[in-house]
């Protein structure tokens, strides 16, 4: 198949008809997808002088690639994820929604759906290597996260050596049910793939086929089978501070406020958990998102 034709064929109303293996091996695919998220001030890559953290990694070759797992329950929560992202970045930065609808229209997941998942992304989020075209560095986050921090300073903490770098809990939930009623389970790793910073061009991550990610199970692939252990870099937890989990320790806020807060349990989108804490942070950032979401229509 070549190049041109690939390209007519995604463009196609018809997407869902094609077969899975010329579609997920046609990169073409990639870019369309990534110009179908961005918005048209995000087309053009902002150039930088080349920079490198501690790790001598560049920490500007391009727009920081941040894909947001999305869940039609939790529209808002995604928005506000976004907004607190690009908000607070001082780097180019994209933010991408993983849709499962859009994953099943361009035939890219068709697994069906199992009682433990919780979430619509439960596993699209492991598609991350696969959309960023195995190059780069990326970051999958949950969409029920609100960014305090600048994500640089993520980027800053990324070490060329690892295939993935997350914070690594040491978590088990007390609860049976979160969120709107969805069962709560408890397993190994638990939460270790809510914030994944992805190494996408490091060969154990190519492993992270569409067919892999629609045949695995779910132990495989939250559990980070594909890897050794040494192949994954930890992540300070104040970039995935689970609520109800991890706690800010007053003499020493610095280092335990969280930079990134995950309302892992349920949010204040959701009527049950308007309370919950750091809920007033959200509700704070939703009025302010809000609003400058009116402006922008008003101009």
């Amino acid at each position: 198949m070549n190049k041109s034709h690939c390209s007519y064929i995604y463009a196609s109303k018809h997407m869902h008809t094609l077969n899975k293996q010329n579609l997920i091996h046609c990169s073409p695919y990639l870019d369309l997808f990534l110009k179908r998220t961005r918005s048209p001030t995000q087309m053009a890559p902002t150039v930088m002088a080349p920079t490198t953290n501690g790790n001598g990694h560049s920490t500007n070759p391009k727009t920081f690639k941040v894909f947001v797992g999305y869940d039609s329950r939790e529209d808002l929560a995604y928005q506000v994820c976004e907004y607190s992202i690009k908000k607070r970045s001082s780097i180019p930065v994209e933010v991408i929604p993983i849709k499962q609808t859009e994953m099943r229209e361009l035939g890219l997941y068709w697994r069906e759906r199992e009682k433990v998942e919780s979430t619509e992304f439960s596993f699209t989020r492991f598609l991350t290597p696969y959309l960023a075209n195995y190059q780069g560095w990326a970051v999958f986050v949950d969409c029920d996260v609100l960014y305090l921090g600048d994500v640089k300073e993520l980027a800053d903490l990324i070490d060329d050596k690892y295939a993935i770098m997350c914070v690594q809990h040491d978590y088990t939930p007390k609860e049976t049910t979160k969120m709107d009623g969805a069962v709560q389970t408890a397993y190994p790793r638990k939460n270790w793939s809510s914030m994944v910073l992805y190494n996408c061009g490091h060969p154990k991550n190519k492993v992270l086929t569409p067919e892999i990610v629609n045949s695995e199970s779910g132990a495989y692939l939250h559990r980070f089978q594909w890897l050794e252990d040494h192949e994954i870099g930890s992540v300070p937890f104040v970039w995935n501070f689970l609520v109800g989990h991890n706690k800010v320790v007053e003499d020493d806020r610095e280092s335990t406020y969280p930079k990134a807060i995950h309302y892992t349990l349920g949010g204040p989108w959701f009527e049950d958990w308007k309370d919950c804490e750091f809920g007033d942070l959200w509700l704070s950032e939703l009025e302010e998102y809000q609003k400058a979401a009116e402006k922008s229509t008003v101009y």
